[in-house]
């Protein structure tokens, strides 16, 4: 029997299956990711998926990174090379156009080191996506959900270290001068509306970081699946589509790539605008 091509497009941009993780290679090979952890008798045990063995490579690759740059400035000298002059560049662009404007030059700096390591994460988590038959951990909800609740976190903790427990969430309500029995009825709502818009910005935070990931890879496997659809046809008719495909494929790598850094810049950008709200209120 033929198998599912709607599931086949799916492997590409999908989290491998419990107790089957790894990375599926050319010629049906497989890579099965160790399990220190699992038990594959019981079906206990906590196991490592394709995107967790992602992100810590993700993770790893920025404490080499970050720790060499350290070091290098550290010592009172600039970096030189044009790696090392490219990661400075970013770093100062994160401070200087993102941090500073949208949270305030006297607040920004405490939270820089949040706004690096979620810019750096999640453009080293699009760009492992780049790299075929590896994936995009940034495609799941469960990466990008993990992401917004830790940018939650922070958003809500920054707001309550400044007015207190209490005054962060009374701080919701605008002031308005209102009659005391028009204040009964509307404040209660505008606190509802404000708490509830809290909540759901940082949701579409994490889902429009996927949404965007989940698309394009899945349109890249759309593309390439036309050659092996096509493979048993005239040869024709095969080469044309392969050659249509191959170019198309390649100019939408390069829109990912253009992509992959423009949602780690977004969701950055959104992280610390949602943390410059919190600690400067209505």
């Amino acid at each position: 029997m033929a198998a599912d091509p709607s599931k086949e497009l799916f492997e590409h941009v999908k989290d491998t299956t419990s107790g089957h993780h790894g990375f599926h290679l050319p010629a049906d090979n497989f890579v099965k990711i160790p399990q220190p952890f699992y038990d594959s008798a019981t079906g206990t045990g906590f196991e490592i998926t394709k995107f967790m063995a992602l992100e810590i490579v993700a993770a790893v690759v920025m404490l080499i990174v970050f720790i060499w740059f350290a070091r290098k400035i550290s010592k009172g000298r600039p970096p030189k090379g044009r790696f090392w002059n490219m990661v400075e560049i970013m770093l100062l662009f994160i401070r200087d156009e993102v941090a500073r404007p949208a949270i305030g030059k006297k607040d920004a700096d405490r939270f820089l080191p949040f706004l690096w390591t979620i810019f750096f994460f999640v453009l080293g988590c699009n760009l492992l996506g780049m790299i075929p038959w590896a994936g995009s951990p940034t495609g799941a909800f469960a990466v990008t959900g993990a992401l917004a609740i830790m940018t939650f976190v922070t958003v809500v903790g920054a707001g309550m270290m400044k007015f207190g427990p209490v005054g962060f969430w009374v701080g919701q309500v605008p002031h308005m001068d209102l009659p005391l029995v028009m204040s009964i009825f509307i404040k209660p709502m505008v606190f509802c509306i404000e708490v509830m818009g809290i909540f759901i910005k940082h949701f579409v935070l994490a889902v429009r970081l996927l949404a965007n990931m989940f698309a394009g890879h899945l349109v890249l496997a759309v593309m390439l699946s036309f050659i092996a659809m096509t493979a048993e046809l005239h040869l024709l008719l095969w080469s044309g589509v392969t050659v249509a495909s191959i170019f198309g494929a390649t100019a939408v790598s390069l829109l990912e790539l253009f992509v992959a850094f423009l949602q780690a810049y977004i969701f950055c950008f959104l992280s610390a605008l949602f943390i410059g709200m919190a600690i400067h209120q209505h």
